[in-house]
């Protein structure tokens, strides 16, 4: 195995989900489908801090049935459906109990391309900018469900490797998507991005 097909350390998520968030960023996520191994290199990240962030869904600091996994350890995912139709895909970060995720908003398609492109429903001709640019669309790239919700984020069919670091100079940072309920909470600038990558979901 290759260092960057390497699985990130447990401790890597147990840390401020802001930070966890910008540190994704260049990192590999990785998926088995049949026999096949699909990877997306992680080009945009959102954090969601817990208890006090009214846009996160542990805002309040308590648990639902919805929310259980969220208030785990960092190093498993939080799987959560919106709308009727979309899963979206984080990661937990931080403490056991503090609530703290980092959703994965994009993802760069680097092998298994044509597996990603018929799970999205796409036309075989078209560019790869639309197989992972938004985290319902990665999803549906990576045949990620509610049945990896609470999965540890090392295993065989799930996983996120260390992939290639990125310099910080090439981060943008900004407000986070679709949270213009959240109040001040809304302009906190905990959206990540690698700059000028055509895969992410919005410019900046």
């Amino acid at each position: 195995m290759t260092k960057e097909l390497e699985p990130l350390a447990t401790s890597f998520y147990r840390r401020d989900p802001a930070r966890v968030a910008r540190g994704l960023l260049g990192r590999y996520l990785v998926r088995r489908v049949r026999g096949q191994t699909l990877v997306l290199r992680i080009v945009e990240t959102e954090a969601y801090l817990g208890e006090g962030d009214r846009a996160s869904h542990a805002w309040t600091g308590r648990p639902t049935k919805r929310t259980a996994t969220l208030f785990r350890a960092g190093g498993c995912a939080y799987i959560y459906f919106v709308y009727g139709m979309h899963n979206m895909f984080n990661a937990v970060a931080g403490r056991g109990g503090t609530g703290g995720a980092v959703l994965v908003r994009a993802g760069e398609p680097l092998s298994g391309v044509q597996t990603m492109r018929r799970l999205r429903g796409l036309a075989s001709g078209r560019g790869d900018v639309e197989i992972a640019s938004g985290p319902a669309k990665l999803c549906q790239a990576l045949a990620i469900d509610r049945s990896f919700d609470g999965a540890v984020l090392d295993g065989e069919k799930l996983r996120i490797c260390r992939g290639l670091r990125v310099d910080r100079k090439r981060v943008v940072v900004g407000p986070r998507v679709g949270v213009d309920y959240a109040g001040e909470a809304a302009a906190w600038p905990l959206r990540f991005a690698l700059a000028a990558n055509d895969h992410v979901s919005r410019p900046f």
